[in-house]
């Protein structure tokens, strides 16, 4: 009895191959909680399919991860003076954003981040001077850029990209590999066309493990149901059941990431107005449970809790029964399973 996320493992790795083949050289990304699947499933679908490199988030998951994937391991997070020491293989290559960072790297590994229009981590143009006499005791994989997802603006990604390679090359400094992210492969096929010198690899993530979702479920299993009639009270609150029907315990709970969600930027009035909508239920303890039964998303009958989630299915709706599994609409970026099944 579990929260378990169900793979159709054919069809999953047929999208990662037609993703692969868009994008020659891409290094996969395996940050967080691995994107639903864990980070030992994704080392071994990397392996699998024979990247010699794979992105992690951070230190401590290169550090958890080296056992698990032989390649190189290209840490994202930027390197800052004092950060905690962690041994670590020389196969791990580090993300470095600043002047100061490539000189305190002395014989490492590095990928250098330019400041892009995401404005979040890089060393600037006019910095680039002062990286010639860095570059000289480290490494260097390459340059990167961490491009942004949406462009409200209508500026062009592969021009910010060129914008970059020009100003790189006025400054002398190698460009014989540029890591980028957030580009769709026409873009980068166009980069590539015209820059043939230089090797553009593809930071992915979210497109290949989870660009097509058809080819994973979740789904909670039925642990116990008890029939109420309108006026019972129930849960730890001892609320009043506000119909006839059945209360349902279901695995899948807070520990799980049932009932927590990320911040989301909406867009449009209707987006908006569904936001309001959902806000103004939750004052009167509504709140729209992800698990589907008879067709329809149910309500909690109460605020999920640690390892299971109570429903309310009023009494027109099929009866579950104790071992049935509910379809759960989770954020993969946020969910931990019990267990995976492959199919």
């Amino acid at each position: 009895m579990a929260l378990s996320l169900y793979v159709d493992t054919a069809r999953w790795r047929a999208h990662q191959k037609s993703v692969i083949e868009q994008f020659p050289g891409l290094v996969p990304v395996c940050k967080g909680n691995g994107y639903g699947f864990g980070h030992e499933r994704l080392s071994d679908e990397t392996t699998r399919f024979e990247s010699d490199m794979l992105a992690v988030g951070t230190i401590y998951e290169a550090a958890r991860i080296k056992d698990w994937f032989s390649g190189d391991l290209l840490v994202l997070t930027p390197f800052r003076r004092g950060e905690e020491p962690v041994p670590l293989p020389d196969r791990v290559i580090r993300s470095v954003s600043s002047v100061d960072g490539v000189f305190a790297l002395v014989g490492a590994r590095v990928v250098i981040e330019c400041m892009s229009s995401m404005k979040r981590h890089g060393v600037k143009e006019e910095e680039l001077g002062q990286l010639h006499a860095a570059i000289e005791d480290v490494r260097l994989e390459g340059f990167a850029l961490h491009l942004p997802l949406d462009r409200t603006d209508g500026s062009d990604a592969v021009e910010e990209v060129i914008g970059w390679m020009d100003r790189l090359r006025a400054a002398r400094l190698p460009l014989h590999t540029m890591f980028v992210s957030h580009l769709r492969a026409e873009e980068l096929a166009r980069l590539q066309q015209q820059f043939p010198q230089t090797r553009f690899r593809a930071r992915i993530g979210t497109r290949l493990w989870l660009g097509d979702d058809e080819a994973t479920e979740y789904r909670g299993a039925v642990l116990d149901v008890t029939k109420v009639v309108k006026g019972d009270r129930f849960g730890y609150r001892q609320q009043k059941a506000a119909a006839d029907g059945w209360l349902v315990v279901v695995a899948g709970g807070t520990s799980h990431g049932v009932g927590l969600e990320a911040p989301k930027a909406l867009h449009g009035v209707m987006p908006r107005a569904k936001g309001v909508a959902r806000a103004g239920l939750a004052t009167v303890n509504r709140n729209l449970s992800p698990f589907v039964w008879a067709g329809k998303q149910r309500w909690f009958a109460e605020p999920p809790h640690m390892q299971v989630s109570i429903l309310f299915v009023p009494a027109d709706a099929e009866e579950p029964r104790v071992g049935d599994e509910l379809v759960a609409h989770l954020r993969h970026t946020t969910t931990q399973f019990d267990r995976i099944v492959d199919r």
